[in-house]
């Protein structure tokens, strides 16, 4: 399952470092095929005990994780969507992602010029946002005019795309995301191929510096009280993260990485967050494979099927699907065994029907 999250922002905004931050958690594409070979590329794991677990539990020779690609993405300006700074070109860049990553600098620094002069966090969202609205804008008026012909024949998938659209234009037209837009399952799905910038899952990256700035001060300045309001009235997600410093952390072994956090009081791995909310903006669950061999991490979407994790593995396993043998991964570990598992009755035998549920130790038998 190859899906992308794009991290965009200003220049200077940490864009680049964070990018550098998250590669030191990449994995051998090798493992993963449908991995894109670019420098501006990191297919990255997902951080998850559950995994160490197993794989100790089945004193497993290679341990797999579940993994995550992120994209690069350079920085865009006022005047993308009309073509400034290269802006055509980096917004298709953002249009080949499934979510977006918004990098937002939340710190001053004299020595680390800002394109708009000072950090002004808000601001910056609302000339980034600006940005995928007026290029939707653009996309919706060229699709809605390319539609009237099929619609006037009464065609039933260009009339409901019409409708889509509309809903989505208005959204557009009052300077707001399309996903603000009140949009049915059967809308999404008319509007998917158009891949419009403003209906992609959004995560806020509140990129800090935690050399003598820390969440106490930043907590106490109008800017980020005003940034606070605007994730409130809108429900956004977020996170902080000082990019720098998980940057410089890459080169460091454990015990020093553990003092040098203490020094600069950052006790959270802001990247392992990141990951895992990125993960879970895409809407993707892991379930396991575990024995002596191996224990991987499997990604799929929430909600699927057992045919479908085990297409995950391979596409013949979902086509000859018969069914499948689950356990929850604690509920393995508590038992002591797969044996014991199955004596006490904890391994089920599931069917077509089956939803994955995320942390599933599954065995799938095929034809």
């Amino acid at each position: 399952m190859k899906l992308s999250i794009g991290i965009v922002g200003l220049p200077n905004v940490g864009k680049s470092t964070l990018f550098n931050a998250l590669t030191r958690k990449s994995v051998p594409a090798e493992n993963f095929p449908f991995c894109t070979i670019d420098p501006s590329v990191g297919v990255v794991a997902v951080p998850d005990e559950r995994l160490d677990k197993l794989a100790e539990f089945s004193n497993s020779k290679k341990k797999i994780p579940a993994a995550v690609e992120f994209v690069d993405i350079a920085g865009l300006v006022k005047g993308a969507s009309e073509g400034e700074g290269l802006g055509n070109q980096f917004l298709s860049h953002i249009r080949d992602t499934d979510a977006i990553a918004q990098v937002v600098r939340v710190f001053d620094n004299p020595n680390i010029l800002h394109v708009e002069g000072e950090a002004e966090p808000l601001r910056d969202i609302e000339i980034i946002n600006l940005e995928l609205v007026l290029s939707d804008m653009q996309t919706v008026e060229k699709r809605l005019g390319s539609l009237e012909r099929d619609v006037r024949s009464g065609k039933k998938e260009a009339v409901a795309e019409q409708e889509a659209l509309q809903k989505i234009d208005a959204a557009l037209q009052a300077g707001r995301l399309g996903s603000t837009a009140t949009l049915s399952p059967e809308d999404i799905i008319a509007v998917r191929n158009l891949h419009l910038l403003t209906l992609k899952p959004m995560l806020y990256v509140l990129n800090r510096q935690s050399d003598g700035h820390n969440l106490d001060e930043m907590r106490n300045d109008d800017r980020w009280q005003r940034l606070q309001a605007f994730f409130e009235r809108t429900g956004a997600k977020w996170l902080t993260v000082d990019a720098a410093l998980e940057s410089e952390l890459r080169e460091l072994q454990s015990e020093d990485k553990v003092e040098f956090r203490r020094e600069y009081g950052v006790f959270d791995d802001g990247i392992n967050d990141l990951i895992r909310a990125g993960y879970d903006l895409l809407g993707l669950i892991s379930f396991f494979t575990t024995g002596e061999d191996e224990t991987r991490g499997w990604t799929i979407q929430n909600g699927s099927t057992a045919p479908v994790a085990a297409g995950a593995i391979h596409s013949d396993f979902q086509e000859k699907f018969i069914r499948a043998e689950v356990i929850s991964w604690d509920t393995l570990l508590e038992a002591g065994s797969y044996a014991k598992a199955r004596e006490q009755g904890k391994v089920r035998t599931e069917g077509k029907e089956y939803i994955a549920k995320d942390g599933d130790v599954m065995e799938f038998l095929h034809g």
